[in-house]
């Protein structure tokens, strides 16, 4: 090839390059009525450019979306936008014996798996719908920097689930309703100002912080309620022996138990675990009665825990921050 057509052939790469970047969508329409760019959030995911240069951000007009969304980890720095986190639903009805797939079924019964990097999300419902029939997960989160503002986050057994050697994520506004172990997981997580429903006695957190991590779960300035059946809960128990969770400045209504937490029945846990409160008012605060094994933290020990210690501080990079 002589140098004239190798310039010719480097220009026209460089040309289509240039086309294809410039036919990506950044910006994208959801709407059930078919007046959006697609009917459908999982089509619209797939549509979206693999490690995009810039945030893509997709709009989902009011409506129940009936699907099983994933976000694979090639589409990164994805947003999800709804109308209305009323009225834009997305729902599903896995749960454990449905799977059937043995004694991990539970990690496949999500309605919403987003295992990308750099994801967020504002105003949607996100819901499984099954009802009281078992591990039932509606959020399941594997990504890095994944942030959730003003979301409803609805199930029973296992409503989220936040994984991921090194991730971390964050909920500011949220609403979380669920009966059993409804956070669980070994993700660092912040959860700031959302409301944390008990639909049932039962235990709020199941952490499975990895060993040596500093964070593991911290509610700050959170409030937590209780649902009609909801007189007796445990604020959480350690689904694996170095689980970390943390209570901050939140209001805790009566159905939370004098105790606080429970050791899933493993004395051994006790002495790895570490759960503490700091500066909680109502009912439930009271920490006279709490188990001998949890913590109340100190003024400086309290100190510490800032979203921006414990998650980094792009967090400051989403909306509203």
């Amino acid at each position: 090839m002589g140098r004239r057509a190798g310039f010719i052939t480097f220009f026209l790469l460089i040309y289509f390059l240039g086309l294809a970047q410039s036919n990506i969508q950044y910006k994208i329409v959801v709407s059930k009525d078919g007046a959006g760019d697609y009917k459908t959030i999982q089509a619209a995911i797939d549509a979206t450019k693999a490690f995009p240069d810039k945030r893509i951000t997709i709009f989902i007009k009011n409506g129940v979306y009936k699907e099983k969304v994933r976000i694979p980890s090639w589409n990164s720095f994805l947003s999800l936008i709804g109308e209305d986190r009323e009225k834009t639903i997305i729902t599903w009805d896995d749960y454990f014996d449905k799977i059937g797939r043995g004694r991990n079924s539970t990690f496949s019964t999500y309605t919403l798996l987003v295992e990308a990097d750099d994801f967020y999300a504002e105003n949607l419902t996100v819901e499984n719908s099954a009802g009281k029939v078992g591990q039932a997960v509606a959020l399941h989160v594997e990504g890095n920097r994944c942030a959730f503002r003003n979301c409803r986050i609805l199930s029973n057994q296992d409503t989220v689930y936040l994984t991921g050697e090194n991730s971390n994520q964050f909920f500011s506004g949220c609403t979380i309703e669920g009966t059993t172990d409804f956070i669980f997981g070994s993700a660092t997580a912040v959860f700031r100002k959302c409301k944390i429903v008990s639909k049932s006695d039962s235990y709020i957190t199941a952490a499975s912080t990895d060993k040596g991590k500093d964070f593991g779960f911290v509610f700050i300035g959170c409030e937590l309620l209780a649902g009609e059946d909801a007189r007796n809960v445990y604020l959480g128990r350690p689904w694996r022996p170095y689980a970390k969770t943390v209570f901050l400045k939140c209001f805790m209504d009566k159905h939370i138990k004098p105790e606080g937490w429970h050791n899933w029945n493993n004395e051994d846990a006790e002495s790895r675990t570490f759960y503490a409160e700091s500066e909680n008012t109502g009912p439930g605060a009271n920490t006279e009665n709490r188990v001998k094994w949890s913590h109340t933290l100190t003024t400086k020990e309290a100190e510490a825990y800032t979203i921006d210690n414990i998650l980094g501080n792009w967090v400051l990079t989403y909306p509203g921050e």
